[in-house]
């Protein structure tokens, strides 16, 4: 088999065998065919097989037993980060709480322009580069290479960035973020982002870039990410307002937890979403 074709055929059969684990097809407690019995089914050599498992199993998705076989441990062995899109800045920290953060590389250096004017620097002001791999239950979520002017990233250390989310050491320092600029798409996975989470090259990830600034509309923070789409979600409650032909979908407050957990009713009118 040519070599080039093997990973296009392990993320085909991989993807097969999530989508009904996911669907349902296959439920929690079921035994998996044995990895020959796969191979000849879907024409593919063991390799490939083996390779496509190995995925499912970093997702939690599958366990091997030796001697027993491979069983399905159900959809729910995926953990997913859900973001409340209408209160980000607050899912930052919470988030921080809820994973774990290794740290790759950490420095100062000249920006590119690019960066230099999504901060809104001045000529010759460097930052801070940091690129850190983000988890959860030890499987790899996020790829983050984030941005910070030299003034601010020289009030914390790296082994301070290794153990509190970044947002909680800008205000620390004395930032108070007000306000963020950010966009969302779609993108491919490189050989190095790729190794650091787990995933084949050419796997498709959520891309977000995103600029924070202070009160004075100064650049704090510039963050360009890279998250798995099975380890990081997106959700956002709209209500229809207005009337006639000018009645539009407009963003409601982020959902309220009470003390026992349960969702309470946003406290503010349709229309009048909080920053």
């Amino acid at each position: 088999m040519h070599a080039g074709v093997e990973p296009s055929k392990t993320r085909r059969l991989y993807l097969l065998l999530r989508e009904r684990i996911v669907g349902g097809a296959l439920p929690a407690g079921a035994r998996l065919s044995s990895e020959p019995e796969l191979a000849a089914l879907h024409g593919v050599s063991r390799v490939t097989v083996r390779r496509a498992l190995d995925g499912l199993e970093r997702e939690g998705l599958i366990r091997r037993q030796p001697g027993a076989g491979t069983f399905v441990t159900g959809a729910d062995g995926a953990k997913t980060i859900v973001a409340d899109f209408a209160n980000m800045l607050a899912h930052l920290v919470e988030m921080g709480r809820r994973t774990r953060v290794r740290l790759i590389a950490f420095g100062y250096e000249a920006p590119l322009p690019a960066v230099a004017e999504a901060l809104r620097l001045s000529p010759g002001e460097r930052v801070q580069r940091s690129v850190r791999v983000r988890t959860i239950d030890d499987v790899p979520l996020s790829y983050l290479v984030t941005f910070v002017p030299e003034g601010i990233g020289a009030t914390y250390s790296d082994e301070d960035l290794a153990s509190t989310p970044l947002l909680s050491l800008l205000e620390r320092s004395g930032v108070k973020a007000e306000r963020a600029s950010q966009t969302i798409g779609a993108t491919l996975a490189g050989p190095e982002v790729a190794e650091h989470l787990a995933v084949e090259v050419g796997s498709a990830l959520l891309s977000i870039t995103r600029t924070v600034f202070d009160a004075e509309d100064r650049g704090v923070e510039h963050l360009e990410a890279l998250y798995r789409p099975d380890r990081y979600a997106f959700q956002m409650e709209l209500m229809r307002i207005g009337r006639g032909p000018e009645r539009r979908w407009s963003p409601v407050a982020p959902t309220a937890f009470k003390a026992n957990g349960r969702r309470s009713r946003p406290s503010s009118s349709p229309g009048s979403p909080r920053a």
